[in-house]
């Protein structure tokens, strides 16, 4: 059984699939809210604070991409919300997207129940990856980065960074000159239990390169990566 005081919002322009997903949901002892599109979905985040948001992806007025970038920078300051989209899209592009918009997993269509209670427990119970005080800001040479605000300061600018290339960010900056297998960094910021594409980890180095430059993040081809000062 969940611990009661988890709360679950539930994003879908389907009515059936709501009614489905919260009844289960509610079975396992979850408080559970609705919402039936992306700008709903944000209004009922900033009365319910929930713990996790399973979120569609195709809904009309708001998608569950644009909803999800509003949510992380309105809310997600005051609170770790875990999101997962519920989807049939499983291309590479689509998961690459969903988690530079700060997604924590994405769960396919048709749902099972047993499956979709498994992997939301399995994303309460994580911690973040972040592995450093909350308040910390760490410097380097030619950039820092303020741990509270998920933010990278590089020429006097402010960038703030989608969850996940935050969090291998961190995981590269506070180990310098360890080498992560790709299966580390996989396990460590997206956990053994989420499916990502094999293109998934490469954007997000592709794209810390370009920010904190190409000299810090070095290949060790076939095997991972490793940050240089």
């Amino acid at each position: 059984m969940a611990e009661t005081e988890k709360k679950i919002l539930i994003v879908d322009d389907e009515e059936s699939i709501r009614d489905f997903l919260s009844y289960n949901l509610k079975k396992a002892g979850f408080s559970v809210k609705t919402a039936c599109d992306g700008i709903e979905a944000v209004e009922k985040t900033k009365q319910f604070l929930p713990d996790l948001i399973l979120m569609d992806v195709m809904m009309p007025n708001m998608n569950g991409f644009e909803a999800t970038r509003k949510i992380q920078a309105l809310y997600g300051q005051q609170k770790e919300i875990r999101i997962a989209f519920l989807t049939a899209m499983d291309d590479d592009e689509s998961q690459i997207k969903g988690f530079e918009t700060g997604a924590d997993d994405f769960i396919s269509k048709p749902i099972k129940p047993k499956i979709l209670l498994a992997r939301i427990q399995a994303l309460l119970k994580r911690r973040s990856a972040t592995p450093v005080s909350s308040n910390e800001i760490l410097e380097f040479s030619d950039f820092s980065v303020d741990v509270s605000n998920n933010t990278l300061i590089k020429d006097g600018q402010s960038i703030l960074l989608p969850r996940k290339e935050f969090e291998l960010l961190l995981l590269l900056v506070t180990h310098p000159d360890k080498l992560f297998h790709r299966e580390e960094i996989y396990n460590t910021i997206w956990g053994e239990n989420t499916f990502v594409g094999d293109r998934t980890i490469d954007v997000h180095i592709r794209r810390l390169r370009q920010k904190i430059g190409s000299k810090h993040v070095e290949t060790v081809k076939g095997v991972g990566y490793r940050f240089v000062r």
